[in-house]
């Protein structure tokens, strides 16, 4: 777990391990995972903690339970889709580091009516825009493909696209000395347009998920948009709502 952040919750420390040996090969599809005592040793967590990193890897569709046969890999199948549970700014951080990035292309843009519309800037704002596919680790089939844009000012992560990975506004952390705030995450449905539909391999009839992010930084200043678009037959979003610890209790003074 030395590769996760050390303030997650220790099932979610788990399950990042647990998800890159999936990803990774290191447990292959069809084999069994490991016993709830074995991994209680591994991790050196309780069997409950385990329990839920397993519950969250079933959610995603890796691994399959079955009475008597134990609990194994998953197969992936051929659908080129790409399962990962995002519920903090680190979980981004492990989807940029995860999976690849492939640029096509990067230029400078000034938004008309209708890209101020999407980025919520006003007309006339400059932005760098980049574009490209985004491959799960393993495939060769893209799973979405993603449009960013980023702000005039920081435009100078330029010098650094060809010779880093990781999340795009971790860069402009880096070179700016800037700390972003807050991401905000919206999903809709769109058309893939046609040239798109043919880079990743899908059917143009098929109905796009578009996940728009805006990253806000503590000044209040959205540094960075993105638009992730995926086919919507290779698409799932998993939510877990936990009740508040502090749900039902009475206040003593209220009694």
């Amino acid at each position: 777990m030395a590769s996760a952040a050390p303030d997650l919750p220790l099932y979610q420390q788990v399950l990042h391990a647990l998800r890159k040996d999936i990803v990774s090969g290191t447990v292959p599809v069809g084999a069994q995972m490991p016993t709830e005592a074995v991994l209680c040793r591994r991790f050196k967590v309780s069997r409950y903690t385990i329990r839920e990193a397993l519950r969250q890897l079933r959610d995603d569709g890796l691994i399959l339970s079955r009475r008597g046969a134990g609990t194994t890999v998953a197969a992936t199948g051929t659908s080129a889709g790409y399962v990962h549970t995002i519920g903090s700014i680190q979980d981004l951080v492990s989807y940029a580091q995860e999976t690849r990035y492939a640029i096509d292309e990067s230029r400078r843009v000034v938004a008309d009516a209708a890209l101020a519309h999407r980025l919520g800037c006003a007309v006339g704002q400059a932005w760098l825009r980049i574009t490209g596919l985004r491959y799960a680790p393993g495939q060769d089939i893209p799973f979405c493909w993603t449009e960013v844009y980023v702000h005039e000012d920081y435009s100078g992560i330029t010098r650094v696209l060809a010779r880093r990975s990781g999340p795009i506004y971790g860069w402009i952390e880096d070179l700016y000395g800037e700390r972003i705030a807050e991401i905000e995450q919206m999903l809709s449905a769109r058309d893939v347009p046609e040239d798109v539909a043919l880079s990743l391999q899908a059917d143009p009839r098929v109905l796009g998920i578009e996940i728009r992010r805006a990253y806000r930084l503590s000044s209040g200043v959205v540094a960075e948009v993105a638009f992730n678009l995926h086919p919507a037959n290779r698409f799932r979003h998993v939510m877990t709502l936990r009740r508040d610890a502090s749900a039902g209790r009475t206040d003593p003074g209220k009694q």
